[in-house]
């Protein structure tokens, strides 16, 4: 029998344990580590954030769905990884070994890093449930007494759809109560320009961005380094190409929402040969460690080199068609290595995003995510704004269900000819 396990139960790591029980034999055992059994869909935050949903709209209870499934989860999470020993500590002070680990942890927020930033400092966050729950009581307030609005993300961030997409919602619903015009609202980003998103574009992402950001007279700061936030005013340096600073900017907010940077959880970082510098996973192109090739790693906490050389550090994110194609990789390769086979998938990296506005939104295709691509495609329109809505409620529909990828989504994605995993060729 082999012990197989699972760290994480967001998005990567419930649809790991899904898509990796049918590769197993009968003999094997599949355990997923989480901390706490509430799945909740991430993408939903911005609309927790104004108020669009609640959070119990976006969350999933996993234990009924794995006892369904006879996966073990474990809700008492990861303390430390082990991987000479094959072994994890978990967070009640016992054990449990492993033949094959999969990290899907996702990340560390490091609001840390910056002073004054974060829930705990004077700035909103939407990256977890619990913080746009808070983020909905702040807007409340913003609504009650309006005031400037300043939104973004910070040097070192990785993910900025989320950025955009709860910029846009927020200026939606301003309009909507009519209280747009009392609110002046800022862009404040690391990236080197609007619709960078840390893969250089996708089409024209820029384009459409600044277009979307004049019509509807949101001003921008690019190449921003924020230094410091204080109970409503954020200290920001603006940096010229050649990394010297252009000119310091004095923010004043009644609002704010700034996405931070991320790092690897404490259970993995400073793991030499597993993780990098900051703490992300490191792997080949089979989502295997090369130190340890019995520890795989997908999702967020994947260690993926910047796009590019920047004026200020900008991160790759990896969006969730990207993680779908790290989680059928590893499946098929575990699997693999279960009988005695050498891995043989590779993970696309394809992107597909949707990124709400409220009214509108922005819709992208790269493949692959990070460039140079085959296709290299981006529209705007209402249209996005009700497939974003319609996704929602499918994946939520999946993972009540116990399934990463039904048969019709398979037949979609073929006639697109959007595909998952490479075509396989020999491991070396």
């Amino acid at each position: 029998m082999a012990e197989v396990v699972v760290i994480g139960a967001g998005l990567s790591g419930t649809l790991m344990a899904y898509e990796l029980l049918p590769k197993l034999r009968k003999e094997d055992r599949l355990t997923v580590i989480s901390q706490g059994p509430v799945y909740h869909f991430v993408p939903s935050n911005p609309w927790v954030a104004i108020g669009w949903r609640k959070r119990r709209d976006i969350e999933v209870d996993l234990v009924d769905v794995m006892n369904r499934k006879g996966i073990r989860l474990l809700t008492q999470g990861a303390q430390r990884v082990k991987p000479a020993e094959n072994r994890i500590e978990l967070a009640d002070g016992t054990t449990i070994d492993y033949d094959y680990l999969v990290v899907a942890t996702g990340p560390e927020l490091a609001f840390d890093e910056i002073p004054g930033l974060g829930p705990d400092g004077h700035t909103q966050s939407i990256c977890h449930v619990d913080h746009a729950s808070d983020a909905r009581q702040a807007f409340e307030t913003l609504a009650a007494n309006p005031g400037p609005v300043v939104i973004g993300a910070v040097q070192g961030a990785s993910c900025f759809g989320p950025a955009y997409e709860f910029l846009f919602i927020l200026e939606t619903e301003l309009r909507r109560r009519k209280l747009r015009d009392r609110v002046p609202m800022t862009f404040v980003t690391s990236e080197p320009y609007i619709g960078h998103l840390g893969l250089d574009g996708v089409g024209d992402t820029k384009g459409l961005l600044e277009s979307e950001m004049r019509e509807k007279h949101i001003k921008w700061i690019t190449n921003a380094r924020v230094k410091s936030v204080t109970p409503g005013t954020m200290s920001v340096e603006e940096l010229a190409d050649d990394g010297s600073v252009r000119k310091n900017h004095e923010l004043p907010f009644a609002y704010s929402m700034m996405l931070p940077a991320f790092r690897g959880v404490a259970a993995i970082r400073g793991i030499e040969k597993l993780t990098n510098p900051r703490g992300f996973v490191i792997v080949d192109k089979y989502q295997r460690n090369p130190e340890y090739p019995n520890v795989f790693a997908i999702g967020v906490c994947v260690a993926i080199a910047p796009v590019g050389a920047t004026p200020v550090p900008v991160g790759v994110p990896k969006t969730g068609f990207m993680i779908e194609s790290m989680v059928t990789a590893t499946a098929r390769n575990i699997g693999a290595l279960l009988r005695g086979e050498k891995p043989t998938a590779q993970p696309t990296w394809n992107a597909i995003c949707l990124a709400d506005f409220g009214d509108s939104g922005v819709a992208f295709l790269a493949q692959p995510q990070i460039p140079p691509r085959n296709v290299n495609w981006s529209s705007k329109g209402e249209w996005v704004h009700y497939a974003k809505v319609a996704f929602e409620k499918y994946f939520l529909r999946k993972i009540r269900r116990g399934e990463s990828e039904p048969f019709y989504e398979r037949f979609l994605l073929d006639k697109l000819n959007i595909a998952k995993v490479k075509e396989i060729e020999p491991a070396a």
